[in-house]
Parts: C-alpha cells; structure tokens; sequence
C-alpha cells in the first residue's frame, strides 16, 4: 500500500489551499477528486468568484491587483472593509450564532490569505458592473465585495490546479474516497473506488474538503426539511455528504446550521445540477431594482432590505416556501439597462409586454388581477421625493404597506416590462464537522482531537447559520484550507 504525507480528499478552492501550504511544509500530497477531470473543482468551478475579506484601502487593492492602471485607480472609490466591518456582518447576518473563535480565525487571516494566494499565483481583479455603479463620472463600490478571482470559478480551479501540478502534488481524478482507514486511534489512509476497483491508500494524515450535502436529495430533506427536494443545485452533482458522512462514521462530532443552507433565487427552468457552459449565469440577483411577486401576485419580502449581498442567500429559501415554489422578478424600463450580466444569458425564463395589463397575462401561474392590485398599491406607496442611487442604501422606501420595500423603490410604472421567473438553487448547506479553531484538526464526539484527520470548506460547521455575506465562502474554504495544510504536514 502507498504511503502519502498527506491525503486531500476534494479538489475545489479549500482542497487545493490545504495542497499548496502542505507542500510548503514539504508533504508529498495525493489529491483525490471524485468528478472526472471536465468537471474537476467542485463548487469552487461553479462560482462567480467573488471573495470577501478586510482591507484598508486603495492601497491593499493595489497589492493585490498590480494590473490596476492609474486611471482606472483615478476613478474608483474602492472605499475600505476594516476587519470590524468584516466581524460585524458575520455576527448581523448570522444572527450572532456563527462561532466566534472559526469567526475569529477567518476574519484575521482573510487579508493575509489573499497575499498568500496572490503570491502562489492566484490573480485578482475588481467586480466592475456587480459590486460597483458608475455614478457622476466614478465607480463607488459597496456591499464590502470588491475582488474576484481571474476567469471566475472556472479560472480559479485552474490557476489552482496549475499551481499544485507545478508543485508535485499528484491529482487523481474519477476517485471517489468511500471510507476513512484508522488503527482504532488515529486516521491512517483512505479507501476509494476508481472505474469499479477498490484499493487503500496509506497517508500519515487526511484532510477533508468534499463540500457539503446539497447534491444529495435524501440528506436534504432529512436536514432542511420537506420540500428541499425540489431545490435546484446550483453547483457539483458530486457534493453529497460523504466527506462528512465518513468522518462521522469514524466518531467525529456535528456542529453548525444543519438545517441551515445558502440558497438563491435561480432560473425556475435551470437542470437539476449546475451547467459548466452557463456557469453562475441561471442565479438572478438585482431583485433590489425591482419587485418580486408570488403564485397569488403579492409581493413577500422587502427586497431593499440590505444590498443584495448581505440578502440573496437567504432568499431562495423563502422562495422555496411561496405557493408552487415560484416568484416573478418585475422590472421596468427605469432599471433595465442595470440588471446584471445573468439577465441577458440565452437561457432565461423571462417575458417581455408593453404595458403592465399585458405583462399580468403573461406571468405564468399568476393570478393576474392579483397581481395588478398589487402593482397599483405599491406604485402608490413609493417616495419619489428620495433619490434613487444604487451605490449606497438611499432610504427611498415605501409607505405603509404591510411588506415594505426599505430601500431602492421605484414605482412600477414605465414600459416596456421585464419579468424573470425564479424558483430556489441551494449553493451549499451550513451544518458539518467540528474543527479545533486553531489547527482545522476535526473533533470526535467527546471533542477531542482526531489523529490524522483535518477538515476545511463547506463541509466545515459553525461558521454560517442561517445566512450569509456574500464572497466569505471561498476566503472560508482558503483560510481553513491553509490551517489545514499547514498542521496536516507532518513536522
């Protein structure tokens, strides 16, 4: 039987930055990735690439984006996103649950894990058109979400993929690890199945990076509840579990959200799993221009609650629960031409009418007359004193309606319209292992530290309940991913 330093079982961002530090620590290291090789990197493949973490300004951005050209600096307020910033809307969004030593860990590292990645070859540029608005000659961004990987998820796992191979970490693909090999006290190797064969592989240490379970329907709805069955996956057909269900098969301990998940509004006709040829295309996300209505034609969230970012992940679970699974994304001509890039892909679910009588008629499942009441009552909610601005929460709310809109409200009034049909796409799920804060060792159920086994990414529980900021899964996984690394390594 072969003998690793260490062994990844995953390939997505998380995976791979426990790879890079455990070969800086000079581990030899097996990776193990179920997918075959076209659909390599797990979620990390699927996202946008937006990655959230503390800075201080321009000149932090600078360091990170050195293509940044002074005219472009020239016209950009990339404002700042101190590490108070970061831990305040951690603790707002999840409701003061997330664990305050994993937030601990992750805000502190998160600035210095991007230099870490930059400097292991990992490319960054500003999110130009989704995060920042051109306002009186200049780009203002907001949300605390200002860079992105180069070429999105997909660049991402590649420049990652690259890096590793350059490195002399060993990749192997369509190898799904079924099992964790221990002596009866600590983690010694994995057991895979590749093209029907089985074999053992022997590692002085594991680490853990399959994703969470939203691929698995069965363990959805026993976690999430009834009804998530029905929820596309927005991602890898091949995140189901069993990275935790291994390690919990060996006395590891639960922790976090489990009945918790990130899910989005996302194309109500999008596949059962995520497309690599439309990538993040089917999410649709700049609801806060405009209004969303239910099966019965009613609005039934505030959706200028917050910027979208600290909102969208929450959202596909109340869309979920609306009649028949269903809403209607309304917009009018006053906000068309700032819809983001999802909204102009091929494949959409989206009408088109010259005048809101024609659009009711035209929303498939609607009650239309529903609907126009609907319309006319919140039109005539609308302060038009407030200007509107994208940039910031500009207060131009409604006025007494029992679902307000608290920010960005326009009245519905100025064709033609626009309409996008949404149903729920779950991006992962928040409940998993627990890890020791400090080492990313996973605890067995007296919480004790496991030999030999380690844990980063979505299968990693405490960090998420409930919601959300945008971009903070992926400095997660790369934050986690690297403690991992750095103790599975053997010293």
């Amino acid at each position: 039987m072969s003998i690793w330093d260490t062994i990844i079982i995953g390939a997505g961002n998380a995976a791979f930055c426990a790879a890079h530090e455990a070969r800086e620590k000079g581990a030899s290291v097996l990776m193990l990735e179920c997918a075959p090789e076209a659909e390599n990197g797990g979620n990390s493949r699927y996202t946008a690439g937006a990655i959230r973490f503390a800075y201080d300004g321009v000149d932090d951005i600078r360091a990170l984006c050195p293509d940044l050209s002074e005219d472009q600096i020239a016209i950009t307020d990339f404002g700042t996103y101190t590490e108070e910033q970061f831990f305040d809307d951690m603790f707002r969004v999840t409701r003061y649950r997330t664990d305050p030593a994993l937030c601990e860990r992750l805000v502190r590292s998160s600035r210095d894990t991007m230099h870490w990645m930059r400097d292991k070859g990992i490319r960054f540029l500003p999110i130009y058109g989704r995060q920042a608005f051109k306002v009186d000659g200049r780009f203002k961004f907001w949300g605390g979400l200002t860079l992105e990987s180069w070429g999105g998820g997909e660049g991402l796992v590649d420049a990652h993929t690259k890096i590793a191979r350059e490195s002399g970490v060993k990749i192997r693909y369509d190898t799904r690890a079924i099992e964790l090999l221990t002596d009866g006290h600590a983690v010694t190797g994995v057991k895979v199945r590749h093209k029907g064969h089985i074999e053992e592989l022997g590692a002085k240490s594991v680490v853990v990076a399959a994703g969470g379970f939203q691929a698995s329907p069965e363990m959805r709805t026993r976690y999430l509840g009834p009804g998530w069955e029905m929820a596309r996956v927005r991602g890898s057909r091949f995140n189901t579990g069993e990275g935790i269900k291994m390690a919990m098969d060996i006395g590891a301990s639960t922790y976090g959200n489990w009945s918790g998940c990130h899910a989005v509004g996302w194309d109500y006709n999008a596949p059962e799993f995520g497309d690599l040829d439309v990538g993040d295309g089917f999410q649709k996300h700049s609801y806060p221009w405009g209004i969303m209505v239910n099966a019965t034609g009613r609005r039934f969230v505030d959706e200028g609650a917050d910027f979208r970012n600290y909102t969208y992940a929450k959202y596909g679970r109340i869309i979920l629960n609306q009649p028949d699974q269903f809403a209607w994304q309304i917009f009018d001509s006053k906000v068309t031409h700032i819809l983001r890039d999802e909204y102009r892909i091929k494949r959409v679910t989206k009408v088109t009418a010259p005048t809101i009588e024609a659009l009711a008629e035209k929303l498939e499942g609607v009650d239309p007359q529903g609907f126009l009441d609907e319309i006319k009552a919140y039109n005539a909610a609308v302060d038009t004193d407030t200007p509107f601005d994208p940039n910031v929460k500009d207060g131009r709310a409604t006025k007494g309606l029992s679902v307000p809109k608290s920010n960005w409200a326009n009245r519905i009034d100025d064709g033609p319209f626009e309409a996008y049909q949404v149903g729920c796409g779950i991006t992962f799920t928040f409940g998993g292992l627990r890890i020791d804060p400090d080492t990313a060792q996973v605890l067995d159920n007296g919480l004790s530290p496991i030999p030999g086994l380690f844990a980063a990414g979505e299968l990693v529980g405490g960090v998420f309940f409930f919601n959300y900021p945008g971009g903070t899964g992926l400095i997660n996984g790369s934050v986690f991913g690297r403690l991992a690394g750095t103790h599975a390594a053997p010293r």
